[in-house]
């Protein structure tokens, strides 16, 4: 006859679970890729209280107009959208109070709003490194900060972004 065992003890070893869990949140965190939405770096002026609106004649408004199929419209002349930096930049030339307006309409794809805004900014990347070469003799990329500060008060990016419109 078998005897019976009064002892038996069911247990599970849970010794060794902290480590598997510990090593599973690891693997976890390693493998996982957090999707980081990236915008346009764009600097907005403080709010400003009490203003008073001023009047800008139209001769002082360079207009970029872009629309959904990626026409370009500088000042309602139809324009290549690698061609804007050379217009502006002369336009700024000639007159460097000068304001940039850029609008486009709702249905504008993001990529050719982007690109107006480049092509706009290197106009003015292009002025600054002339300003840079006549004063100081030097590039951008070789002026100390406060040279860096002059050009940039001195030649300043007035550009204005309009609210999209809905076309039809």
């Amino acid at each position: 006859m078998l005897k019976k065992r009064a002892d038996r003890e069911v247990a599970i070893q849970t010794s060794s679970m902290a480590d598997i869990s510990f090593l599973l949140l690891l693997f976890f965190l390693v493998t996982t890729t957090i999707d980081v939405d990236t915008g346009i770096g764009l600097v907005l002026p403080p709010p400003v209280e009490d203003t008073e609106v001023v009047k800008v004649k139209d001769e002082n408004i360079i207009k970029v107009l872009v629309n959904a199929t990626g026409d370009v419209l500088l000042n309602e002349e139809l324009t290549s959208l690698p061609q804007i930096h050379e217009i502006v930049a002369a336009k700024l030339r000639e007159n460097r109070k000068m304001i940039v307006s850029i609008k486009t309409d709702r249905n504008t794809a993001y990529r050719l709003y982007i690109s107006a805004l480049d092509e706009i900014k290197q106009a003015y990347n292009i002025l600054r490194e002339e300003y840079a070469m006549q004063t100081f003799g030097a590039p951008l990329n070789q002026l100390t900060k406060t040279q860096l500060d002059d050009v940039r008060e001195k030649v300043k990016q007035s550009i204005s972004i309009a609210e999209p419109e809905r076309t039809r």
